[in-house]
């Protein structure tokens, strides 16, 4: 531990409990990993406040002894964003034990949730309310609402609800000289200059420490439909996806995947069967609320008569309906268990999303022999998680090395070249900070990098994720 970290710690001493202050090197060390294990950080503390006041304090505390600091809720990100540097000159703050739903109003369709409120505990205490907050993803067992506003996160339901951006009404945020921002007041007209709300959402804990925020909830569907499609044309898949629109505006998912993707969750998942049968190259995840299961019955029919799907199922229950979706969220996992990979979440105009998916994989794999590249994702917001895989037998650590940084050019300039961006809904964070000062336009790292600099003069607050400061002071 620095003397800097030292002095910060004994200056904490009268505010924090025993508990919030963690300096054992076994407990630290889970926290100090990525969830894709590519970034190991150091760091000889956690912190871990049970209020707002005490982040303030801690806050304080670190602006004068100018000690980094790495907010952190359930470490999920895909991109390192919560994992501290190498170094060992930041602590991590632990927003996990401040963990409190204050309010949940059933009526205003609103709640107030603290940063370390687990996503997956907020939709039971919306369901038991009468209500639902309408984002999910597969991380939502360890997913924090306070990481999940710091990167405006997705995930299935963006076709019809949007992000996290769309979703948050309010925002408490500790600044880095210690004060508290209280824009948690769900307002439907503010004109009083810039919107901070926006602003923090999304900036990866980089410019303050996102502690509560009021987010809109919605009613429980009086009925939903799940479906499961094959077809071997995404190009048909889009058309689909176009006749439920018109048919109905309560389409909230459609996912799509390659069979070599659903290979693998099948294998991943011993205990779940093909939800079709045949051969069809791709595949698509439907879902359908306030809309009864006929609409859904004669769209896919008319689909299969066109020749745009060559199969299809609707979930007959419950328990079907999960088995589906289990299957979509375990893709992740299941990618993850079939070798060494580079994982691209990007997004392209949806209208290309198909051809995309296509030509993309491609292209990498005719540039890189010996790869399999392919792609899944959100087909109504143009999201793709695009992997390119190594061989099975592969040395990670070496094959990443080896070809990681080349890989990753190549598909980002793909993306860059049909007018796409390198980052949908994971973020930066350590990652991919590279790429973005590559290829992000000249204004828009001028504009960040400034504000950057005003919210953060002394380059405290994550370093190293998404934007850096152009010379941040040296710890003290």
């Amino acid at each position: 531990m620095t003397p800097a970290q030292t002095a910060m710690i004994g200056a904490l001493a009268g505010t924090l409990d025993a508990k919030a202050i963690l300096t054992d090197a076994a407990d630290i060390e889970p926290w100090l990993i990525d969830w894709r294990r590519r970034f190991h950080g150091a760091a000889p503390a956690i912190l871990s406040p049970t209020s707002t006041d005490q982040v303030a304090a801690i806050m304080q505390a670190a602006s004068a002894h100018r000690v980094p600091l790495v907010a952190q809720g359930g470490n999920s990100s895909m991109v390192g964003g919560a994992t501290p540097p190498g170094d060992g000159e930041a602590l991590i703050l632990s927003l996990r034990r401040m963990n409190r739903i204050r309010r949940l109003d059933a009526e205003a369709n609103l709640a107030v949730c603290e940063a370390g409120v687990i996503l997956a505990d907020l939709h039971a205490a919306a369901i038991e309310a009468g209500r639902r907050f309408p984002l999910s993803l597969g991380a939502k067992g360890n997913a924090s609402i306070g990481g999940l506003v710091s990167t405006n996160a997705g995930g299935t339901q963006v076709l019809r609800f949007g992000s996290m951006r769309g979703l948050v009404a309010g925002v408490e945020a500790v600044l880095t000289n210690g004060e508290v921002y209280d824009g948690l007041a769900a307002l439907k007209k503010d004109n009083r200059g810039y919107d901070l709300d926006q602003l923090l959402i999304g900036a990866e804990g980089t410019l303050a420490i996102v502690t509560a925020a009021t987010l809109r909830l919605v009613a429980l569907p009086p009925a939903t439909v799940t479906a499961w499609a094959a077809t071997d044309d995404p190009e048909h898949a889009l058309r689909l996806l176009r006749r439920l629109q018109t048919a109905t505006d309560a389409t909230e998912s459609f996912e799509i995947l390659p069979a070599e993707t659903l290979a693998a969750a099948l294998a991943y998942l011993p205990d779940v069967r093909p939800p079709v049968a045949g051969r069809q190259r791709w595949h698509l995840l439907i879902e359908v609320t306030d809309a009864d299961t006929a609409l859904l019955e004669r769209v896919l029919a008319a689909a299969l008569d066109d020749g745009l799907i060559g199969d299809a199922t609707i979930a007959a229950s419950e328990a079907q309906a999960h088995s589906f979706w289990r299957l979509r969220e375990s893709l992740s996992d299941a990618e993850r268990a079939t070798g060494p990979a580079t994982q691209h979440d990007l997004s392209v105009p949806v209208e290309a999303m198909p051809r995309f998916m296509v030509e993309a994989a491609a292209a990498c794999d005719a540039r890189f022999p010996g790869t399999r590249a392919s792609g899944f994702g959100h087909l109504g917001d143009g999201n793709i998680h695009f992997h390119v895989r190594g061989p099975r037998d592969a040395n990670r650590e070496r094959w990443l090395a080896d070809h990681a940084a080349a890989i990753t050019h190549f598909v980002d300039d793909l993306v860059t070249a049909a007018g796409g961006s390198i980052a949908a809904e994971h973020g930066i964070g350590q990652m991919k900070i590279d790429e973005l000062a590559r290829l992000a336009s000249p204004a828009k790292l001028t504009a960040m990098r400034a504000i950057k600099a005003a919210m953060d003069p002394l380059g405290l607050l994550n370093p190293g994720k998404l934007v850096a400061l152009a010379s941040p002071p040296a710890n003290q």
